[in-house]
């Protein structure tokens, strides 16, 4: 996942226009504006950090003589009193870009953390960590950067890059075959398609579909594991649903290929960094 400048500086603009609307009231009255100061970004508890150059952006906008420094990189460790970054420009500038660049900066890293969590569960193991779809809507692009950060690997961007087959489809398709029969007719040969299962019996009929990727959906590990033998050295598989930090080895356990993980970006725990001006 490569970040887009063109995509994140309107989520920059429209970030800074809904915190700072007509202007930065307390700051504009309290802090003189030739003023030229250091702040650092700080690290207040252990984590992956991920979001560095977006937080930088930030700044930029508000003073584009703002100087940045990085103590850390994206994907890189920190723990808990160290210093992230050094940022040093306008007094009212920092002031009022601090929120905003914290922002994106905490909810990056948090993501980051998370996944490298769930990562580190599997260390040994040939099961890799996916995202989803459930992002926070038009900061996909930031969420699924952060998630690689943190060592996992990227699912489909969206619903143009990859064919995901799900049971309302096959429901409405009238079984898989006739499913990925439609895909087929109707699609380029060298976008991957992935089919939904929740039994053995789907399994086998994805099988005979010749697809790319069979998703086990909220398999018991037992069903998951019979899964796995039968698509072994034929198709990769997916694991998907209730997984979480406690279950996830056991689930790459059963030799799946991938287990996707929606809480990576939809219950985001942001990694706490304040930013303090250096006297």
């Amino acid at each position: 996942m490569e970040l887009n400048d063109s995509h994140i500086n309107k989520l920059i603009e429209l970030a800074i226009e809904e915190d700072i609307g007509k202007g930065d009231i307390t700051s504009n009255a309290i802090v003189p504006s030739n003023k030229i100061k250091e702040a650092a970004f700080i690290a207040k508890q252990d984590g992956i950090i991920a979001g560095l150059d977006i937080a930088k952006m930030v700044m930029m906008k508000f003073d584009n003589k703002t100087e940045w420094k990085n103590f850390k990189k994206d994907g890189g460790q920190c723990f808990k009193g160290e210093k992230i970054a050094l940022v040093k420009g306008n007094h009212k500038a920092l002031l009022s870009g601090e929120r905003t660049a914290l922002n994106f900066l905490q909810r990056m890293s948090g993501i980051a953390t998370k996944t490298s969590k769930f990562v580190q569960r599997l260390e040994g193991l040939k099961t890799k960590i996916l995202d989803t779809r459930k992002t926070v809507p038009g900061h996909r692009i930031l969420d699924k950067y952060a998630v690689k950060m943190g060592g996992g690997v990227n699912h489909r961007i969206g619903l143009f890059d990859m064919v995901m087959i799900k049971d309302n489809h096959i429901k409405l398709a009238g079984g898989i075959m006739n499913a990925v029969s439609a895909i087929k007719k109707n699609i380029k040969e060298q976008i991957k398609i992935e089919v939904e299962t929740s039994s053995l019996k789907e399994v086998e009929e994805a099988l005979a579909a010749d697809i790319d990727i069979i998703m086990l959906d909220n398999m018991k590990v037992e069903e998951m594991r019979q899964a796995v033998k039968l698509c072994k050295g034929k198709v990769l598989t997916e694991a998907s649903g209730n997984i979480s930090i406690n279950n996830v080895k056991e689930v790459a356990e059963t030799g799946v290929d991938y287990i996707s993980i929606g809480e990576l970006t939809h219950s985001v725990e942001a990694l706490d960094i304040s930013m303090k001006i250096i006297d």
